[in-house]
């Protein structure tokens, strides 16, 4: 039986103003121009997060399969149909413990993989990732939690500056697994050799990275340059500046950025006291800070708030729904399943109204209920 939605219907190539969307089982059939008395709701495919957390008051970083299944849930009804659990630095035996945990989640079809940021990071750019768990990276824990994982891992976020991180990049590369640059302390030249290595991503670009500077432009301008890499950006207001945003956005164009809600277990919920890798973080007007220090632990972020914040900031439309769904689709490896509204795609889509607040999700054929 084929089911039709229509209303503005945003497509890989631009916008139908009257389109269709045609689905049979869990699958596009088709999308086409549909003549109608009014244009309708917004239609867009449904948004791909590579990078967060947690939310709903449920964490992704213990591992626990009850508490990432909540997340999930969570995020799906603020349209997030595809999603990465990332997990922060932690011993090995913790990563090891996570990756059995969550891994018959991402046969399940409930998680996309597990992206592990860190514990190859550096001290010097930790953010809010527990100091006392970073370490240079180990060819040898990777490979054994690739294995271990089956496919779950698909992404690890580490710090190009690190002894052995080289190596590490292309062990990663070599089982298809992305390597991601982040919370670094990199100058151009290393962060240029890591992409030479096979990182592709650039991990909540800016934040937790050397800043830009006229004579060291550092690990920021060397990921914009890259052809090959898609940058993440928390379009927030918190993390970045709306400015800072549309210059990266210009600069790399919406095909190489990539929006992220970096959102921890307190994204939906009261301001108060939360736990991120066994700190503590304080939520006051929906900002999330470490107790210690004061720095930003995550986000509480939904993808749909991003869209609106970057909508907002002048990101037209179209290339903001690229680059909360399309571009991260591609980013992590999926782009030939999910990440647009093309024939032949899984049914993920999202109804909006015209503020851009959900209406409705689609994943996999069926309604959100």
């Amino acid at each position: 039986m084929t089911l039709r939605v229509t209303g503005k219907v945003v497509t890989p190539t631009g916008v139908i103003r009257q389109g269709c969307v045609e689905i049979n089982g869990d699958r596009i059939t088709a999308v086409a121009e549909y003549p109608a008395k009014r244009d309708g709701h917004w239609i867009v495919p449904g948004f791909v997060d590579m990078h967060t957390h947690g939310g709903g008051g449920h964490t992704f970083t213990t591992g626990d399969a009850d508490s990432a299944r909540q997340a999930a849930a969570f995020h799906l009804g603020h349209g997030t149909t595809t999603l990465l659990a990332s997990l922060v630095s932690a011993p090995f035996a913790v990563m090891r413990a996570a990756t059995a945990a969550l891994a018959p989640l991402v046969r399940e079809g409930v998680l996309a993989g597990v992206h592990f940021e860190g514990p190859y990071l550096s001290a010097a750019r930790c953010g809010a990732q527990n100091p006392e768990f970073l370490r240079d990276p180990s060819t040898d824990e990777l490979a054994e939690l690739i294995e271990l994982g089956s496919g779950a891992v698909r992404m690890v976020t580490l710090a190009p500056e690190r002894e052995g991180a080289l190596a590490a990049i292309k062990l990663l590369t070599s089982h298809g697994v992305v390597a991601a640059i982040g919370h670094t302390d990199a100058t151009y030249a290393q962060t240029r050799a890591a992409v030479s290595a096979g990182a592709s991503v650039g991990t909540h670009l800016f934040n937790g990275m050397r800043p830009i500077h006229h004579r060291e432009p550092g690990p920021v301008v060397a990921l914009l340059q890259a052809p090959s890499v898609v940058c993440e950006l928390v379009a927030d207001r918190v993390h970045l500046h709306d400015g800072m945003l549309a210059f990266a956005t210009s600069t790399a164009g919406p095909e190489r950025t990539a929006l992220i809600t970096d959102a921890m277990a307190a994204a939906g919920m009261p301001d108060g006291r939360y736990e991120l890798g066994g700190q503590e973080v304080l939520v006051a007007d929906g900002v999330a800070r470490l107790a210690r220090d004061g720095a930003l632990a995550g986000s509480t972020l939904t993808m749909d708030a991003a869209l609106r914040h970057a909508v907002g900031s002048g990101v037209p439309m179209p290339d903001a729904v690229r680059m909360i769904a399309t571009t991260p689709a591609r980013a992590i490896g999926l782009g030939d399943r999910v990440g647009a509204l093309r024939a032949g795609l899984r049914a993920d889509l999202v109804v909006l109204d015209d503020d851009l607040s959900v209406v409705r999700v689609m994943r996999a054929g069926s309604w959100l209920e």
